[in-house]
C-alpha cells in the first residue's frame, strides 16, 4: 500500500536524511502536498515529488488525498500541526517532537491517544548499524552495561537551527532527549533517579552546557545499578568552526561486564575484551532515513497500532525536566516510573 503524505516543515535534515529516504521509497511513499515556512524552499521541495505548495499545516491535515502528515520542522508553529493532523485522524511522523515544552508535549499525548491514530517520533540513533551491532553484543559477548558515558558537541550550525526554533534557555532539548533515550535504549531499562548540571553563558540567560548522570540502579539500592553520564554543550564561540569539530568525544562510551565499546555514529565500533582490540566498520541495507520511515509505513498500514515512540519521547522529557529541578533544588531527584 502506498502511503499519501503532506510534509509539514523542512527541517535540517531535509536534504541530508528525509528528501532521499523518500525518493528512494516513491513504491510506499507519495508525497501529495508541501507546507514550510519559506516559500521557495516548499516550492522546491514540492517541485522534486510532483506535489503541490499548500498555504498553513491546517489546510494540508485536512486534504483527502492526505493519509499521513510528516513534521519534519516546527517552523514555530510548535505541537499545531500534530493536533492539526490528529483532529483529521491522520497518521503523524514527528521529526521534532521532541522540541515542545513540557505543557505542549502533555497536550500533544493526550490528543494523540484520544484520536487514535499512529504516531511515530525520530529516533535516529536507535537504528544506526552501530547502536544495533552494540545490543547484539551486550548479549553475546560484552554482557550488560554498567556505565554509559554519552556527549554531545553541538556544532555551528546545529546551534543556530536550535536558535531558530526553540526558545532561549532550551537550545540543547532536542539534542539531550535524544541521548537520554539513546541510554535507555541501551540499558534497557529505566532510570530510577538523575542529578543535574548547568552551566550559563555571559549574561547567566542561556545555558552553554547541560549534564546529567543518570542512576538505572533498583529503588534503594542506589549506585548498584548501571549509571549514565549525558552531556551537551555549545560553548565554543561560532566564529571557531575548526574548535568545534577538533577531536571530538565518542557519542557514546559503553563500559560493560566483560567489556568496553565506543560508538561514533552511524557506523563505527570499536570494542575491547580479554582478546583485545576489535574495530568494527559496519554497514546497513538502508540509510537509516529509509529505515526510519519502513517503520512508520508498517505502523500506518498495519492493524497494530503505534505509539511507543510518544511514550518515550514523553519519558525522556521528563528525565531531562527532573535533571533540571535536580540542578535548581541542588539535589538527587527520583523519577516516578
Amino acid at each position: 500500500m502506498k502511503l499519501r503524505v503532506g510534509i509539514v516543515g523542512l527541517g535540517e535534515a531535509w536534504e541530508t536524511r528525509h528528501r532521499a529516504a523518500l525518493r528512494a521509497l516513491a513504491d510506499r511513499f507519495e508525497v501529495r502536498a508541501v507546507c514550510a515556512k519559506v516559500s521557495h524552499l516548499a516550492e522546491r521541495a514540492a517541485r522534486d515529488f510532483n506535489a503541490v505548495t499548500v498555504d498553513g499545516f491546517r489546510a494540508l491535515a485536512t486534504r483527502s488525498d492526505v493519509d499521513a502528515v510528516l513534521v519534519l520542522s516546527p517552523d514555530f508553529y510548535g505541537s499545531l500541526p500534530i493536533l492539526a493532523a490528529c483532529d483529521a485522524g491522520k497518521a503523524v511522523y514527528c521529526a521534532d517532537a521532541l522540541e515542545l515544552d513540557p505543557e505542549q508535549a502533555r497536550v500533544v499525548k493526550e490528543r494523540v491517544e484520544r484520536s487514535g491514530v499512529a504516531f511515530m517520533a525520530e529516533f535516529p540513533r536507535r537504528l544506526h548499524p552501530a547502536t544495533l551491532r552494540l545490543k547484539e553484543l551486550i548479549v553475546t559477548r560484552l554482557g550488560k552495561p554498567r556505565m554509559l558515558f554519552c556527549h554531545a558537541r553541538l556544532s555551528v550550525d546545529a546551534k543556530a537551527e536550535s536558535r531558530r526554533h526553540v526558545r532561549p534557555g532550551t537550545q540543547a532539548m532536542h539534542t539531550l532527549i535524544e541521548l537520554i533515550d539513546w541510554c535507555r535504549y541501551v540499558v534497557g531499562t529505566e532510570p530510577t533517579s538523575v542529578m543535574g548540571v548547568r552551566h550559563f553563558g555571559p549574561g547567566h540567560l542561556d545555558e552553554d552546557y547541560e549534564m546529567m548522570s543518570l542512576d538505572f540502579s533498583n529503588p534503594g539500592e542506589l549506585g548498584q545499578g548501571p549509571l549514565a553520564q549525558i552531556s551537551c554543550g555549545h560553548y565554543m564561540p561560532g566564529a571557531w568552526p575548526e574548535a568545534v569539530s577538533y577531536r571530538p568525544p565518542a557519542g557514546l562510551q559503553v563500559a560493560c561486564e566483560r567489556g568496553i565499546a565506543f560508538i561514533d555514529l552511524p557506523s563505527t565500533l570499536v570494542w575491547f575484551d580479554a582478546a583485545g582490540r576489535h574495530q568494527e566498520s559496519l554497514d546497513s541495507e538502508r540509510p537509516v532515513g529509509e529505515q526510519l520511515l519502513m517503520v512508520f509505513h508498517r505502523a500506518v498500514t498495519s492493524l497494530v497500532r503505534k505509539i511507543g515512540d510518544l511514550e518515550d519521547a514523553y519519558r525522556a522529557l521528563n528525565v531531562l525536566l527532573a535533571a533540571r529541578t535536580s540542578f535548581t533544588e541542588a539535589r538527587r531527584v527520583p523519577i516516578d516510573s
